[in-house]
């Protein structure tokens, strides 16, 4: 008898444990938990700037992860996006600040000094024709650098905030609106069907989110239906 109480018991507890519901950290709760790590951070920052004190100081001294990536970038002129994404902790701070200028003085000391969760990201940038700003983007609204590029379709890598987002996809929609670093690539590959391997990779905060999705996907919808006949 006391064999079939104890069993009784594990399963009971068994099935409360299945039957919780998740619980959402809050986005201080989430900061705090990456103030511990260092990873994603302070990526693409003063790449091709032509003129003189421009895409300097920027995405130093950042901890967390996805915080300061992306600034200081592709500026023409003169002290143009200087000290920018520094000193940031938490998730997705201070990125994509400072490009894309022409001028003097301008996108200068933006994006420092954020805590919590996606703060200080995008500001002091001129756009060009396509919607990017910064350096070596490719898409449509990227900001900041290496965004976008090698997509196989124009609905993917776009609309990403920092460095290294949104890159190598097939398929449709995959890898847009990430804000951080190393968010939203090589999703949506090697599938033998255009239903597969799309809407991966999106909308991610921090860093090293949203990748290696969707790949390598076999059959389609009409072999499974011809098949049912």
């Amino acid at each position: 008898m006391r064999g079939i109480l104890l069993v009784a018991t594990i399963v009971s507890a068994g099935v409360a444990t299945a039957s919780a519901a998740p619980v959402r950290l809050q986005d201080a709760q989430l900061a705090a938990a990456a103030a511990g790590l260092s990873v994603g951070n302070g990526n693409g920052n003063g790449n091709g700037n032509v003129g003189v004190a421009n895409g300097n100081g920027n995405g130093n001294a950042n901890s967390g992860g996805g915080n300061g990536n992306g600034n200081g970038n592709g500026n023409s002129g003169s002290i143009s996006g200087n000290l920018n994404g520094n000193a940031n902790t938490g998730i997705a701070n201070g990125n994509g600040n400072g490009n894309g200028n022409t001028g003097t003085l301008n996108g200068n000391v933006n994006g420092n000094g954020n805590s919590g969760i996606l703060n200080g990201n995008a500001n002091g940038n001129t756009q060009n024709a396509s919607g990017n700003a910064g350096y070596a983007n490719g898409g449509t609204g990227n900001i900041g650098a290496y965004n976008g590029n090698g997509n196989s379709s124009s609905t993917s890598g776009n609309n990403n905030v920092g460095a290294l987002n949104g890159n190598g996809n097939g398929g449709t929609n995959n890898g847009n609106g990430n804000v951080g670093s190393l968010n939203g690539n090589l999703n949506g590959n090697g599938n033998s069907s255009p239903t597969s391997g799309n809407n991966n990779g999106n909308g991610n905060a921090g860093s090293l989110n949203g990748n290696l999705n969707g790949n390598g996907n076999t059959g389609s919808l009409s072999l499974s239906i011809a098949a049912a006949r």
